[in-house]
This record gives structure tokens, sequence and C-alpha cells, in this order.
């Protein structure tokens, strides 16, 4: 996205874009079988227990069809749901309802599942101090979303961009390193060039890398792909004030163990590249439904 664009202003243009996608050839079967004078009511009902996530993008969908359609919204992001629970309701022109129904539901239902599977990796740590976060395994364009559903879900926001700070990973070390350059130095010249007031943080796969980059001054240690009895052992040898950060293969069956070792962060890609879309769905109430 074009860093002179504020968020919703993001947000506005991935609609348009959506919208484009499914609607720029027009919606044939609306077109030709409802009334334009058709009005009614319709609910976002959810079916699935979980956390909802994307209600007010889902209802900025139906605007941006038709700004004449009246959104309520019931339920807020971060509120835990349950199968019959309504999120949301639109009313007005039935055809712009259902012009909109899919982009709405594809939004709100993969922002949900975000919200909802990182809920889940929350209360596996709840009796824990690790903070759970995302990473940038995001889907293309949708970052901003899904990092807000990430935090509906109870999680922290790691690097939104990658000028939102500096992360030395395998590939900037294998580089450097090529090149005669230590870890030691590599971590220096970071500090000496970071923006003020920016964190330096290191990827260490060894006990013994993540001495020599702390003892460098890296203020944050990432720890990828350890075991909880390597990363435990490490995490009891640094400094107190180096924050540490678990990485790689965090699952739900081993994120307890890995919050159990003392790290502070716990990034989990799994959070947003591949979450299950939540059951949610758009239910026309007939009662409602009149011509004229």
């Amino acid at each position: 996205m074009n860093k002179s664009l504020s968020p919703q202003e993001q947000i506005d243009s991935l609609i348009d874009l959506a919208l484009a996608e499914d609607l720029g050839y027009g919606d044939v079967t609306t077109e030709v079988l409802i009334p334009p004078d058709l009005k009614g009511k319709a609910s976002i009902l959810v079916k699935e227990t979980g956390i909802l996530a994307g209600i007010e993008v889902a209802l900025k969908v139906f605007h941006r069809v038709d700004p004449s359609l009246e959104t309520e919204v019931l339920l807020k992001d971060g509120t835990g749901v349950k199968p019959g629970d309504i999120a949301a309701t639109v009313s007005g022109t039935v055809a712009s309802i259902l012009k909109a129904e899919r982009i709405a539901l594809n939004f709100l239902q993969r922002l949900s599942g975000i919200a909802t599977r990182t809920a889940e990796y929350v209360a596996e740590t709840s009796d824990q101090t690790a903070t759970i976060t995302d990473t940038r395994k995001t889907t293309p364009g949708l970052r901003v979303l899904e990092k807000q559903a990430v935090f509906a879900g109870g999680g922290k926001n790691h690097r939104l961009h990658l000028g939102d700070g500096i992360l030395i990973k395998d590939n900037h070390l294998a580089a450097l390193r090529a090149l005669g350059i230590r870890l030691k130095d590599i971590v220096a010249k970071a500090k000496q060039g970071a923006p003020a007031g920016m964190k330096v943080e290191v990827e260490v796969t060894t006990a013994q890398e993540a001495t020599e980059a702390a003892g460098a001054g890296a203020d944050i240690i990432m720890l990828d792909n350890m075991d909880a009895g390597e990363m435990r052992r490490i995490v009891s040898s640094l400094p107190g004030q180096v924050i540490t950060e678990a990485s790689g293969g965090i699952t739900l069956e081993n994120v307890r163990a890995a919050a159990g070792t003392g790290v502070d962060l716990i990034s989990i890609g799994a959070l947003t590249h591949s979450p299950r879309a939540l059951n949610i769905s758009l239910e026309l109430e007939p009662p409602t439904l009149k011509q004229g």
C-alpha cells in the first residue's frame, strides 16, 4: 500500500478492489430476477463459536455499493460470539444488499477466523507473561485488516511493514557473513544506523549467537525454531534488559511450553497465514420484504 494513504484510505481501496473483482461485470442474477424497488432487512448471522472481527469493514462494503443502505452494528469487534448471534443488520434495497453480500462476508469471515485463532493462542498462555504477536505472513494487500483482527483476538502486532523496525534475519546474516562481517559487527552497524528510538532485533539459532548478539547490544533476540529446553537455558543466561522472542514452529500444542520458557514475545505466522474462516452468513428477513 502507498505509505501516503491512511489506514482508512487503505481499507477503502481494498473494498473498491474487491468490489471491482466481483461486480466489475455486474450482477446478472440479481439484475434479471430481483425487482429494483424491492426493499427489506437482512441480518448478519453467526453460525459458529468464535471472536468477531471486521464488522465495520463489512458494513462499509454495503455503503460503498449503495450509500442509501442503513446498517446497525449489534456486536463489536473482539466480542465472543456463538451460533444464532446477530452481528449487524442491513436495511434498504434488496438488490444492493445482495450485490454487496459476498464481499462483505468474505472480509468478515476471514477476519473473524483470524481473531478466533488468535484468541485460542492467547487463552493457552493466559497465565503466562509472554505476549502473543503476529508476523508479516499476511495476505497480500490485507495486512492492515488482518493485524486489526489479531488485536481483536487479544494478540499484539509485530512489525506492520519493513520500515517499522530493524529485524536482522538469517538471510541478512548470510549475505553479510559472506562478506566477512561478524555478527557483533553486524549488530553494531544496525545500532549505529537505526533511527532514534528504534530497537534492533536479531534472529539467532544457537545459544552462542544469542550471547554474541546480546553482547553487541541487540535489544531483542529472536530464538528461531528452538525447543523449549534450549529457549529456557538461553533466556536465563541473557541480561535482563534484553527482550526475547520465540518464533518458528509454534503451534497450539506447544505454545504453552514456549511461554513457560520465560520469553517475552511469541510470534506466530499461523495467526494470519492459515486461519479457518468463521462461519457467518447473511439472511434476508422475509416479513420485512416489501415492493414499491
